[in-house]
């Protein structure tokens, strides 16, 4: 069997950092992949990002860059220098990375650019580490619910498959909207399906709003209550989403897709009926 070696290029932080790698063998027993990891933190300079080198030494079948807004310098420099050695590369980013989409699709990269994958509150009177680390909890859980994170798995889980058989590889191209990424999630429920929405469609607006308390508002007494605000409206968003979750659960039609040993994604929606292909 070949294994296809997938390289993780992970500078700053988004939401979908924190499990990228892991959602490709959440079992830690899969045959048919080897995964390796570069993260630099919390920052994503160019100088940063030259230890893409180290990654590329390893000389992986695939690279994944994941950071926040991929039209900044330090991104770009990551996917450059992949793209130096020939590598197949996607590019997982927030919102503001839709402003390089065209650059991306000249430069024949991929990528899953997603706008419910807020901007932080990042305000030195109202972020500490605890604040950060709730957010975070909070995001992933939307992107969990909501379709998301099943949107990541089967884009690059589909690039692997080409890549074990010798295929072309064709390289997701993809602005996961709220409605793209509920599809993924298969709710049976069309009332579980809409609180999804709503709580995709909320943590957009949760961007909208850290952003203009980050970058627009420049007193405290407006950009403290605004980033607060931000935090409280993401924290709904994650109520909704297992609110959604817990609908399907009542039903036992709950959507899973598990990996077997050898790579192929399985389904199954009942609690106690096995996985199959």
């Amino acid at each position: 069997m070949q294994v296809v070696k997938i390289g993780f290029v992970k500078l700053g932080n988004i939401g979908a950092s924190r499990i990228v790698d892991l959602l490709l063998d959440e079992r830690a027993d899969r045959e048919d992949i080897d995964a390796r990891v570069l993260g630099t933190g919390a920052k994503m300079t160019p100088e940063n990002a030259e230890d893409t080198a180290r990654l590329m030494e390893w000389d992986p079948d695939v690279v994944l860059i994941i950071s926040p807004n991929a039209a900044l310098p330090g991104p770009k420099r990551a996917r450059e220098m992949v793209k130096e050695k020939g590598k197949p590369c996607i590019v997982i980013s927030d919102g503001p990375a839709k402003k390089a989409v065209d650059k991306l699709k000249e430069g024949g990269f991929g990528y899953i650019i997603i706008p419910g994958d807020p901007m932080i509150g990042a305000r030195r009177e109202f972020l500490d580490p605890v604040e950060m680390s709730l957010f975070n909890a909070d995001v992933l859980s939307v992107l969990s619910i909501t379709g998301v994170v099943r949107l990541m798995q089967e884009e690059i889980d589909a690039v692997i498959e080409a890549i074990k058989k010798g295929e072309e590889v064709k390289l997701p191209q993809i602005i996961a909207t709220a409605e793209k990424a509920v599809e993924r999630a298969k709710f049976s429920n069309p009332y579980a399906k809409a609180k999804a929405i709503a709580a995709y469609n909320m943590v957009e607006r949760v961007a909208d709003m850290d952003a203009k308390g980050c970058f627009v508002m420049k007193n405290p007494e407006e950009y403290v209550p605004m980033v607060a605000a931000a935090h409280e409206l993401l924290r709904e968003a994650a109520n909704f989403a297992f609110e959604a979750r817990e609908m399907e659960k009542q039903a036992d039609s709950l959507a899973r897709a598990p990996h077997s040993r050898t790579g192929e994604i399985m389904k199954k929606a009942k609690l106690m009926e096995k996985p199959s292909a």
